[in-house]
């Protein structure tokens, strides 16, 4: 049995399944390992592409440099049987830090709406098939979280990582309401080391200065011209929705299934206010609030961001206020949803923001990695 610890607890108790019709991871371009190679070079050997960025590697090609793969035809892969480990993955992401933890990528329909099998099963089945990637990839990992931590030490700028988790823990109310978000994401900038003991509201909101923040998190992400760098939201209609901006305007586009775009709509986004979710739109953005906090993807995105910074920050002051300004770009995509779609501020706009935004969460960049 493998020395390693394997974090299960996102995915225990879940059902996932695929939805018939969807195909979105098929627009995520699979890495092929060099096992994989052999049996694409001899069967299929145009489908291979090398990818150079930010490592290279050998990956499946997509429709038109751009669209889904080029194995997925009528929303079905005509390489089903021997589709990447990277496939087979989808929506389990495996990230190792200090340990390995199993992750469930929310954008995905197939985990909310196809209670089909037992996610813990499925997990548990990937990662004795990942072991030998598992071992190496943890022993790196590991060597770079020890190398991060010292680092922390060696600035004044340590915290406790399961303290920090526990604090927000008690306090997870707070990342659900506007009016803390706002206080939050000034006390993360102001204070040398920030607690949420005893943190009042901002009482005197300023809603215009908060939708300039929620907006131009959101609007970052979307600001290539490149669908292949911009989000996607699959819709319960399964359509393949992407938002771009071009002339100072944000434009809904669909692309279709051989990779070309139509533009459905388009706003100024400073005409697109941010709006509050209701009481139920609370408590269904608490419990993201509660999985991101989990996430160990999460925590490795904020030490990345420390290490980037050059330490400047107390470990605190960067977790709350990420997790805070994760909440306020998912906040403006439901708003965005909201605007051009009707998804509304309950909790089923947040669950659309949710699939929305999620696969970006977890492409964020972290010291650890994902195998």
């Amino acid at each position: 049995m493998a020395d390693y610890e394997v974090d299960y607890s996102e995915v225990a108790g879940r059902k996932i399944g695929c939805p018939e019709g969807c195909g979105m991871c098929c627009l995520c371009q699979p890495e092929v390992l060099p096992e994989e190679r052999e049996f694409f070079r001899k069967n299929h050997p145009r489908s291979l592409v090398r990818v150079g960025s930010p490592e290279p590697h050998q990956a499946l090609a997509l429709k038109k440099g751009c669209g889904s793969c080029v194995f997925l035809n009528g929303r079905r892969c005509d390489v089903y049987d021997h589709r990447t480990a990277y496939c087979r993955q989808f929506p389990f992401h495996l990230y190792a830090s200090d340990r390995v933890k199993v992750e469930l990528d929310l954008s995905c329909r197939g985990v909310w709406d196809c209670p089909e099998s037992d996610a813990l099963a499925e997990a548990k089945d990937l990662v004795a098939r990942a072991e030998p990637r598992i071992i190496p990839a943890l022993e790196e990992s590991q060597a770079v979280y020890r190398e991060f931590y010292a680092n922390c030490r060696e600035a004044g700028v340590m915290s406790d990582p399961s303290r920090l988790r526990m604090s927000v823990s008690e306090n997870i109310s707070m990342f659900a309401d506007v009016a803390y978000l706002s206080r939050i994401m000034d006390m993360s900038e102001i204070e040398p080391v920030m607690s949420l003991t005893g943190l009042s509201p901002e009482t005197r909101l300023d809603m215009p200065s908060l939708e300039e923040a929620g907006r131009e998190l959101a609007m970052e992400s979307m600001s290539s011209g490149d669908p292949l760098n911009v989000p996607v939201y699959c819709d319960s209609g399964w359509n393949w929705n992407m938002f771009m901006t071009s002339g100072g305007k944000l434009r809904w586009k669909v692309m279709d299934d051989g990779g070309d775009l139509s533009e459905k709509g388009s706003a100024d986004p400073e005409d697109i206010p941010l709006k509050v979710p209701d009481e139920s739109g609370m408590k269904a953005l608490a419990d993201y609030v509660s999985t991101l906090n989990g996430r160990d993807s999460f925590m490795g995105s904020v030490f990345s961001m420390m290490d980037a910074n050059g330490y400047e920050d107390d470990m605190a002051n960067a977790y709350y206020g990420s997790l805070a300004v994760s909440v306020m770009d998912l906040l403006w995509r439901m708003s965005m949803l909201d605007h051009f779609m009707g998804v509304g501020c309950g909790a089923e706009g947040v669950k659309e923001a949710i699939i929305f935004y999620d696969m970006d969460r977890l492409d964020a960049p972290a010291i650890g990695a994902f195998i």
